[in-house]
């Protein structure tokens, strides 16, 4: 089974940050059509497409659907296949560093010092360290074949 492809949009030329989105997630499609995927997952991709495709661009919800179809097939990628875009785990482990690692090392930092305007020391380098652990796991990712050439924006 093939993956369907996107409809063109020929309206979207003149909307710059729709059209740039837009042109992200064909890049995500093109990018999944050059890979060997199970049947299943072509299946549920190929109604994602086939949904999208059938929102005319002029309608007002094409932006949030656009955003969300994206965001459910990466989040499916990601669950059966450990498929990932670009910078996904330095992302994820950011926040993750900043929250488990930063807020403690503050909050020691200003116990420590008997100053609790300290407490936002911690989070840089909590940060830091979340950044550092989500790169390692970005190339080794990169290394297993398991990242996607597209990035995901917010």
């Amino acid at each position: 089974m093939k993956l369907v492809k996107l409809s063109e949009r020929k309206e979207l030329e003149t909307q710059g940050k729709l059209k740039k989105r837009y042109h992200g997630f064909e890049q995500l499609i093109n990018e999944l059509g050059e890979r060997e995927l199970p049947e299943s997952i072509i299946g549920i991709l190929n109604s994602e497409i086939e949904a999208l495709n059938s929102i005319p661009s002029s309608d007002k919800q094409f932006t949030r659907v656009l955003r969300k179809k994206k965001s459910l097939i990466l989040k499916t990628l990601e669950k059966e296949l450990k498929l990932v875009p670009k910078h996904h785990y330095r992302n994820l482990w950011m926040a993750i560093g900043m929250s488990v690692f930063g807020i403690p090392m503050g909050a020691a930092f200003g116990a420590a010092l008997d100053n609790m305007g300290f407490l936002g020391i911690g989070l840089p380098i909590g940060m830091a360290i979340g950044i550092g652990v989500g790169t390692a796991m970005d190339e080794k990712a990169r290394k297993e074949g398991r990242q996607l050439n597209v990035v995901h924006e917010f």
